[in-house]
């Protein structure tokens, strides 16, 4: 049995190098970048009004109050000029600035009758522009690559023609559940059943991430469940397992991924929930195991531990960290470190966690009510209110 700190460590140790895919850019929504996005031309390409009103030549207007209005520049429209510097044209927001203009006086701020502008507020030169390559100039990074693309990175791709986008593949992922126990959700167990909701939870978890996970349900049986992993490790770089790593006389999976010359990185961790699980990789075909206790807390809270931040290494993302303030006293007098679920509360501005009620780590209900869990250090006789504390999300 190894800590919290040390299966961290080697889980990450262990990421995979994930190749490369392209796809059309309206599709990659949630996928990761894999190549930099370069501005194809300035941004925005030309001097754009920001306001509707009238440009002007800004000299002019400290000679005269009155300008004559030459005629209308629509958003859309050729560059234009204005012919006479004593005079205006009236321009629409987003409109190329016409050439012998420099200023911008939106309608609010003038006064318009029998074709004469007539400015009511002070002008400043320049004032209501939005000036050629300001935001971004061409041939330079908009986005860098090794980022989740969201709306707001589809709308830059559009902006420069991207239309067939670089991203990272995605994980071949097999979900399997063990046990006789276990029944589809569609039937109506037997007292002595329970309906088969981890790998749901699993497979949901994976949809966040774009990932369309596979599933599969092994008795408990040696043999066939030794003969399935084999055929799955040679076609899946993830396969994700709940239950069957405990001590139980049924619990055949670590003697089964043995077998089949699967390296044990580590099994059984000095932390709750989560004690029983097993991590390993498969050199041969690249395939990583994780093998979660079957208790739905244990699965669900190890999911967002450990899984996530290997995938998001496997894709060069930062593991995100981060930290609460507890709103309660939390003590923790165990060896084991604990993954204690929490709900959170805004308080001006400042995140509080406080203990989410739950029955042990068979309690599947309690995850409705929680936003993550506070990673609490073994031997501690109490962490007192107001103390920031490591938090995984979960929402």
């Amino acid at each position: 049995m190894i800590s919290f700190e040390e299966a961290y460590r080697k889980v990450m140790e262990n990421t995979f190098s994930f190749k490369e895919e392209s796809v059309f850019f309206t599709n990659s929504t949630g996928r990761i970048l894999a190549e930099d996005i370069y501005a194809d031309r300035n941004f925005p390409p030309f001097h754009r009004a920001t306001k509707d009103g009238i440009a002007l030549q800004f000299k002019k207007s400290k000679d005269s109050r009155k300008f004559k209005i030459e005629g209308v520049v629509a958003a859309g429209n050729p560059k234009t000029a204005l012919e006479n510097g004593e005079n205006c044209l009236e321009i629409m927001t987003g409109a190329v600035l016409p050439e012998n203009t420099d200023t911008v006086v939106m309608y609010e701020e003038v006064t318009i009758e029998n074709g004469f502008a007539t400015p009511n507020q002070p002008i400043t030169k320049g004032q209501n522009i939005h000036r050629e390559g300001s935001d971004i100039g061409k041939g330079a990074v908009i986005i860098e690559k090794n980022k989740k693309i969201t709306a707001a990175e589809i709308g830059v791709l559009a902006a420069v023609g991207k239309v067939e986008v670089k991203v990272k593949k995605l994980p071949e992922v097999t979900l399997i559940s063990t046990g006789n126990e276990l029944v589809p959700v569609h039937e109506q167990p037997e007292p002595h059943q329970i309906r088969n909701s981890n790998m749901l939870s699993l497979h949901a978890l994976l949809q966040e991430e774009c990932i369309q996970a596979h599933h599969l349900h092994l008795n408990d049986d040696k043999n066939e469940i030794k003969n399935t992993l084999a055929e799955l490790l040679e076609t899946n770089d993830v396969l994700m397992l709940s239950g069957g790593v405990s001590k139980g006389k049924y619990d055949f999976i670590p003697d089964a991924l043995e077998e089949l010359e699967v390296e044990k990185v580590f099994h059984r961790v000095i932390q709750r929930p989560g004690k029983p699980f097993w991590f390993g990789v498969h050199r041969a075909s690249n395939t990583a195991i994780f093998s979660f206790p079957g208790n739905p807390v244990s699965t669900f809270a190890n999911y967002h531990i450990y899984f996530k931040d290997w995938l998001h290494k496997s894709w060069n993302l930062n593991p995100t960290k981060n930290e609460v303030v507890l709103g309660e006293k939390v003590s923790n007098p165990s060896t084991l470190t604990l993954f204690l679920g929490v709900r959170l509360e805004n308080n001006n501005g400042q995140t509080i966690a406080f203990r989410s009620k739950e029955n042990g780590s068979g309690d599947l209900t309690s995850l409705v009510h929680t936003d993550g869990f506070i990673r609490v250090a073994p031997n501690q006789e109490f962490y007192s209110e107001g103390t920031f504390v490591p938090f995984v999300a979960t929402r």
